[in-house]
């Protein structure tokens, strides 16, 4: 059985994540942290009875998941926490599930650092869908032809979601980018700003849009376009725990969810 903490338990994201870890067969709660609603069940937030699990203080990470014995850790939070509470995890010989966004290069490079150093196994991606990784997959055998086309990515998420433009549409460019051999990003336009050959990325927030993003090819009397819409954020959760559940069988490393779902 795997041992499963939590980070931000009482969230949206942490909150569906931890519904979900009840339901699992080869995987159990053992412990959920967040900055407030401390002492109160896990289980409350998740909306599945009492689970025996108390919300700990953040700021008692390591001694907790050393305690509960834990062996992997779910991270949705913000990037300025998970920076700090990620090498912590990895010193105590905890795997990583991180799906924050927003990571800056330096934050990213403190993580990566901790988890060799401390040889874990982490899965660090920026959407843990099935059918956007599949995405991934089209855009990037698209662009192999149609490179010469100009490109463009329009992401929409909810009013709350804090960073932008997305995770996954910065993963969406940086796939397109390798496959054309470096591209510029140009993020929305304004005033006179003539279209040379970067890839265009646009950011919406507007009401409770979990999640959709698209590619556009667009050369002279034609366009494709190549979409991948959320409809609930079950999909990112089922992702995320498939990932913890596959990370804690393997070799110390970086992962990413196409060595998840073997693509």
């Amino acid at each position: 059985m795997i041992n499963a903490a939590v980070l931000g338990a009482c969230g949206r994201m942490g909150s569906l994540i931890v519904e979900d870890i009840t339901c699992s067969a080869d995987m159990q709660l053992v412990a959920a942290f967040d900055i407030g609603n401390l002492g109160k069940d896990a289980g409350e937030f998740a909306h599945v009875g009492n689970l025996g699990i108390q919300i700990s203080d953040v700021k008692d990470l390591e001694s907790v998941l050393k305690k509960t014995q834990a062996d992997v850790l779910i991270d949705f939070t913000a990037a300025v926490a998970t920076a700090i509470n990620a090498p912590i995890a990895a010193r105590c010989g905890v795997n990583l599930i991180i799906g924050t966004t927003g990571l800056t290069t330096e934050q990213r490079a403190v993580i990566d650092e901790a988890i060799r150093e401390n040889q874990v196994s982490a899965v660090i991606s920026p959407n843990y869908s099935v059918g956007v990784n599949v995405f991934f997959k089209i855009i990037k055998e698209a662009a192999k032809y149609l490179g010469d086309y100009d490109i463009e990515i329009i992401e929409a998420h909810h009013n709350q979601k804090k960073d932008a433009p997305s995770g996954t549409a910065l993963r969406a460019a940086d796939v397109i980018s390798e496959t054309l051999r470096g591209k510029e990003y140009v993020y929305g336009r304004e005033g006179i700003a003539p279209r040379g050959k970067e890839i265009g990325i646009h950011a919406v927030r507007a009401g409770d849009i979990t999640g959709d993003h698209t590619v556009l090819f667009a050369g002279n009397s034609e366009r494709i376009e190549i979409r991948h819409m959320a409809h609930s954020r079950q999909i990112f959760v089922k992702g995320a725990v498939r990932a913890a559940e596959w990370v804690c069988a393997q070799k110390p490393g970086i992962y990413s969810m196409d060595d998840v779902l073997g693509l």
